[in-house]
């Protein structure tokens, strides 16, 4: 009989135990949710990954309609592993500022702070979860145990005891097998949650920015093409630099027809200041994802990644670089502030806001490759002229050129500043890229369209009864070429 007794007292309490470890502490992680926080400038939901089998493993980061991957800096002993789930990666102010020098310290321990204090706040919403679930488990083992206990005493030799007793002996019984699956489990929670608190704070304790937390990830763009030798320097890029609308090269290549690109170009304006022989690899619509880091379809061509070509050639001393307007889809939105009232609107700013975050990465991926260029030219990257005047804008009565046709409202004071503040944006990521890597920012200004007239030798920009309005012409591709040149030649060595 006793060890009869044993059976009964050991074996569901011993079930309950192992149950709740197993089944009711991995249903707590995938059942708790997640606790939503702003970190670097960024929305962020704190939870934790589904557990496996292994001892420790890395917490997890997954971008919303993206991808999901590990993050070794924070690695995990135990089954309580950090995730960390947020949107598409935004550039504003909140973000910047963790590089400034002297807020940028005090934001970055306010981001670790939240991420970790988020951590804690899901794992005790966890915890109460979890002896939730222990208290259903515990009632249930509890009256399977009545059961178990009934049926021994239907069998007992002499008779089974009065029902007070039997129902005393399973009241005391359920009381200790619910108190150690609690114990069990909170000592188990508790362990779990020591461990993922430590190795999260751990790996955070010195970090400084997103990208340090979930890493980077670089594909080099592979050269492409044959060998090429002979040219000092090199402009890669957008319509901006290809001269669009201006005469074609005599002897032009199938890539140069494909890419419109002209006598008068950035390419050959250089040229014939410096005497130097220049390779021009720009072509209109090129991205730095399709055309400067992919191929590019163009002109009934499928053309090689201009960065590709550019490691073909042996001997550059020089490269400028012309992107950013294309990657952001510029026309789109200076269209859409021709065609409606009020283009200011949050949707639309919601959109520029996502393309500038992405630019923002494509062209960190361009740097990268631009560095690492055989020979290590110089880099002079080209900021994006404004093609209106930002002040004396036409409020009034405006010029033709940023009337647009009748049938549309056309660009006002207030447009034309909505655009140059997003003008300035990419040029920001331009200038800030270039900087962290020593290139040199040329800075270009042109005469833009319905500014004051003066005297020269014809408009900079081409308006818009012009074959490709808001592009530069000639005289607006010498002024670039201008911005240029004194950037080409390394600065003299500082003296003492």
């Amino acid at each position: 009989m006793l060890s009869t007794s044993l059976r009964i007292r050991s074996g569901p309490a011993v079930a309950l135990v192992l149950f709740c470890l197993c089944v009711g502490l991995p249903a707590t992680v995938a059942l708790t949710p997640g606790q939503d926080l702003v970190a670097f400038g960024q929305q962020i939901s704190v939870g934790a990954r589904t557990p496996d089998l292994s001892v420790s493993g890395p917490a997890q980061v997954v971008q919303v309609g993206n991808t999901a991957f590990d993050v070794e800096r924070l690695r995990v002993w135990g089954p309580l592993r950090p995730q960390l789930t947020l949107g598409p990666v935004q550039r504003n102010a909140a973000a910047q500022a963790v590089l400034d020098p002297e807020a940028g310290p005090r934001l970055q321990r306010a981001a670790v702070d939240a991420v970790t204090g988020g951590f804690l706040a899901w794992y005790l919403t966890g915890a109460a979860l979890l002896v939730a679930i222990t208290l259903a488990a515990s009632a249930g083992a509890a009256g399977l145990r009545t059961l178990l206990v009934l049926r021994s005493e239907s069998r007992r030799p002499g008779g089974h005891r009065s029902l007070p007793e039997i129902w005393s002996h399973c009241v005391r019984g359920a009381g200790r097998m619910t108190a150690a699956a609690v114990v069990a489990s909170v000592l188990a929670w508790g362990a779990a949650g020591g461990l993922a608190y430590a190795g999260a704070a751990g790996g955070l304790g010195d970090v400084a920015s997103l990208s340090q937390l979930v890493g980077a990830r670089h594909l080099a763009t592979p050269p492409a093409g044959p060998v090429v030798t002979g040219f000092d320097g090199a402009v890669i890029g957008d319509s901006r630099v290809a001269r669009l609308g201006g005469p074609p090269l005599p002897d032009g290549t199938p890539d140069d027809v494909a890419c419109q690109r002209s006598t008068d170009s950035l390419a050959e304006q250089i040229a014939a200041l410096r005497g130097d022989r220049v390779l021009n690899l720009a072509c209109p619509s090129a991205t730095v994802t399709a055309g400067l880091r992919g191929p590019q379809d163009e002109g009934g061509r499928t053309l090689e990644p201009q960065v590709g070509r550019l490691k073909q050639v042996q001997g550059l001393d020089w490269v400028v670089v012309a992107v950013g307007p294309n990657d952001v889809g510029w026309i789109d939105f200076l269209l859409y502030c021709y065609g409606v009232p009020d283009c200011s609107d949050n949707l639309t700013q919601g959109e520029f806001d996502y393309r500038l975050a992405a630019f923002d990465r494509v062209f960190g991926d361009l740097l990268v490759d631009l560095n690492d260029l055989p020979g290590r030219p110089r880099i002079i990257v080209l900021t994006s002229y404004d093609a209106f005047p930002v002040e004396g804008a036409p409020s009034d009565v405006p010029c033709p050129d940023s009337r647009g046709p009748e049938e549309y409202p056309g660009l006002d004071a207030e447009k034309i500043v909505l655009l140059d503040e997003r003008n300035r944006a990419v040029n920001d990521i331009l200038s800030a890229g270039a900087q962290a890597y020593g290139f040199a920012v040329a800075r270009p200004v042109l005469r833009p369209l319905c500014g004051a007239a003066r005297a020269g030798l014809g408009p900079d920009l081409q308006g818009l009864a012009d074959p490709f309005p808001f592009h530069p012409t000639g005289v607006g591709s010498l002024r670039m070429a201008a911005a240029v040149i004194p950037l080409l030649d390394p600065p003299p060595p500082q003296g003492g």
